[in-house]
């Protein structure tokens, strides 16, 4: 905690200083372009990853960086993707999942969770995902991580698309949306292609040309 509480210091002291116009100017409002879905998991930092700084990406985190489907019950998630895009107008929804996903373990394995009884029912969004692999391979296990992984950001962006903001700025291409997974120990982004069907490399993807203008 006291390197929490020193950071704090260094900020107000250091940081803030050097970048006040921008905290200025932030502090009457917010316009961010991209709504991140991403993992709780204490290793992924959207911005240090997308290198984007205050007030550039509207993050919303949980276990598995999941999107449950669109229903009449009001939750947190839901609430906060209906505020970023039909209030902030986010032109960009990124769902990044990533390596070594401590959900995604759980997923594959819902009877070890037996003792954490409200994570097995939040990671049941992500059944369609095992199952799809399940199907593929005949079986589960944690070999197949890194594709239930995959297959688990594509199940979240089916579900994000029965939002009906999302749904709505989808139909008039107002709002585009990626399906990434972030590599911790290499640091690589891979991207959902979908003429391809299959996730490639950031840079593949994008081709190095402005984001969201895929080749």
């Amino acid at each position: 905690m006291d390197h929490v509480i020193s950071g704090v210091a260094k900020f107000q002291k250091e940081v803030f200083p050097k970048n006040k116009a921008t905290f200025e100017k932030l502090a009457n409002g917010q316009n961010p372009e991209v709504l991140f879905i991403t993992c709780a998991d204490s290793r992924i930092d959207p911005n240090l990853v997308t290198q984007t700084g205050p007030g550039d990406l509207f993050i919303c985190r949980n276990a598995g960086n999941i999107v449950p489907p669109h229903t009449t019950h009001t939750g947190g998630m839901t609430a906060s993707i209906e505020f970023a895009v039909a209030a902030l107008g986010v032109s960009h929804i990124i769902i990044c999942g990533h390596s070594d996903c401590g959900a995604m373990k759980g997923a594959l394995a819902p009877d070890s969770l037996d003792t954490l009884p409200h994570v097995k029912e939040w990671l049941g969004h992500c059944r369609c995902a095992t199952e799809v692999v399940k199907e593929k391979h005949g079986d589960l296990s944690a070999d197949y991580l890194d594709e239930v992984t995959k297959e688990n950001v594509l199940q979240q962006m089916q579900h994000i698309r029965t939002h009906p903001a999302v749904a709505a700025k989808l139909a008039t291409k107002q709002v585009q949306l990626h399906g990434w997974v972030y590599d911790i120990e290499s640091g690589d982004v891979l991207c959902y292609d979908e003429k391809a069907e299959a996730f490639k490399l950031l840079q593949d993807v994008y081709g190095g040309k402005p984001f969201g203008e895929k080749r």
